[in-house]
């Protein structure tokens, strides 16, 4: 008898690898699952909280803003997931002063090299 660790046999390998991967993604799959049941309750739950709400309520903004309440619109609903807000507009003679302090900057940092 030889000494020292058997030698593995590659189809034995492979088997094994075979294995593991199907474990894995049987794993994977159990995730999904209970992913897609645990989210199929909320959304039943969200759809009795919202029955719950008096028909004025309904239209308008959530406590937390309009960007929580858009992110939680039902799956096929016509309004999209996120919201974007206005952007400020910056006056003329802002941007006027700006460009002034900008200009002078760059130019003190010429002189300095």
């Amino acid at each position: 008898m030889p000494r020292g660790r058997p030698r593995k046999n590659p189809q034995d390998v492979l088997i094994r690898s075979a294995e593991m991967l199907g474990w894995a993604l049987g794993g994977i799959e159990r995730e999904i699952t209970q992913t897609r049941e645990r989210l199929s309750a909320l959304t039943a739950q969200a759809a009795t909280l919202r029955a719950k709400l008096p028909a004025s309520a309904r239209g308008t903004a959530s406590p937390r803003g309009p960007a929580a309440a858009a992110s939680f619109a039902e799956p096929g609903s016509a309004e999209p997931a996120t919201r974007r807000g206005r952007r400020r507009r910056m006056s003329p003679e802002a941007r006027k002063r700006i460009s002034e302090m900008m200009k002078k900057r760059w130019a003190e940092r010429r002189k300095k090299q």
